[in-house]
């Protein structure tokens, strides 16, 4: 393992350290030191690393912007991969002289919000629902990301993989990769390394169609012509109002505010069966009484799951009996002030210890408890566990 580790430095595009922890590496700021981390700043430097590492045995971890990891406060012997290649073309495609798409291809290690915000410049719909994101450009389709009724499934063309089994790098198309609401079959596993992602966007300037209620409200559409899925507006302007809906609910990374400082929606909305919701609604009413139960949001779960339902993660927590900012001041780890579905790092206890990975862990161990034990839902974390684990 030493020799493979400390041959790394001599390889071109590559920067090793031996001191910075994970809580370093992590919006959540938690985590411990790992054996080494790698910085790659191109993608060729990635290949290199990763295959070294697999050909000497050595266990890894893919890191781009951190913002999807729960990371051990003490770790086993790891070597962390950050992806720092961050180069992002635009190009158009059409017939003859008329551009009917723009192509944005974005290496992994770009940030996602750069992303979005230079497609929108560039006069491109299609990625404006998912600004304020933060985290890489190559984890967006590892799970799929979504917000304010889009997903990246919607929009993605084609994904350069770098095939840890094979040694090939090749362009595979979205139909290859199982997408689902947040999943695709690159993630929890370690099959393949994002090198880079395409996207196809509209040239007209207009988003997406607009689906998701709270931002068709917020930009004036009527929620009924929503949801038949007809209406758009300025690529621009649907930015903007995400990013102010993001930003309410501290859903935007900013390092002065500690409501940011999490791993964004820690919970997936669980997706039950159509003839489970009634039973779900029956213990809500005897909980909560009659009028929240027939205001229990439940929405068909989309494509490949059929006669499912999925339900508010959040609207579940807070009624199971955790409130924002669960459970009070001087918690090291809480819930968010401005959204229950995000898990915090408040920086240090109220008598002054450091917050730890197992303070947010027991946390997240309490609130899917609870849910469980009012209504009978099972909530699955989104992040990746590393070291640690909610079981």
């Amino acid at each position: 393992m030493e020799e493979a580790i400390d041959g790394l430095a001599g390889l071109e595009g590559v920067e090793l350290s031996t001191h910075t922890a994970f809580s370093d590496l992590t919006t959540l700021r938690l985590g411990g030191v790992p054996r080494a981390v790698v910085r790659c700043s191109t993608t060729d430097a990635v290949v290199d690393v990763v295959r070294t590492l697999d050909d000497a045995n050595v266990p890894l971890l893919i890191v781009g912007g951190g913002s999807n990891l729960v990371v051990a406060d003490e770790l086993e012997p790891l070597v962390a991969v950050v992806i720092e290649a961050d180069n992002v073309t635009m190009s158009t495609r059409g017939h003859g002289l008329e551009s009917v798409s723009a192509i944005v291809e974005a290496e992994a290690g770009a940030v996602w919000d750069e992303v979005v915000e230079m497609s929108v410049d560039a006069g491109f719909g299609g990625l404006e629902c998912l600004s304020g994101i933060p985290g890489s450009a190559g984890a967006t389709p590892v799970q799929n990301v979504g917000a304010y009724g889009a997903e990246v499934s919607q929009v993605l063309d084609t994904v350069q993989l770098y095939d840890r089994a094979t040694g090939s790098v090749e362009w595979v198309e979205p139909e290859s990769l199982d997408l689902s609401y947040r999943y695709s079959n690159l993630k929890f596993t370690a099959r393949a390394v994002v090198l880079a992602v395409r996207f196809e966007l509209s040239v007209d300037g207009m988003s997406a169609p607009l689906r998701y209620g709270e931002l068709a409200r917020r930009l004036g559409v009527d929620e009924a012509e929503a949801a038949a899925g007809e209406i758009r507006r300025p690529a621009e302007l649907v930015r903007e109002k995400v990013l102010e809906l993001r930003r309410g609910k501290g859903m935007v990374l900013e390092d002065a505010d500690r409501d940011t400082w999490s791993a964004g929606s820690f919970f997936t909305n669980p997706i039950i069966p159509e003839n489970s919701v009634e039973t779900v609604r029956a213990k809500v009413a005897s909980l909560r009484g009659a009028d929240e139960a027939a205001n229990m949001p439940a929405f068909p779960a989309g494509p490949g799951h059929e006669g499912c339902v999925k339900l508010s993660a959040a609207w579940l927590i807070e009624r199971a009996g955790f409130p924002k900012g669960y459970p009070g001041d001087g918690a090291p780890a809480r819930l968010s002030t401005k959204h229950t579905l995000a898990l915090t790092n408040r920086g240090m206890s109220g008598d002054g210890a450091p917050t730890t990975a197992a303070d947010l862990v027991a946390l997240a161990r309490d609130v899917r408890a609870g849910v469980e034990k009012a209504f009978g839902v099972n909530l699955v974390p989104e992040p990746v566990w590393v070291g640690v684990s909610i079981d």
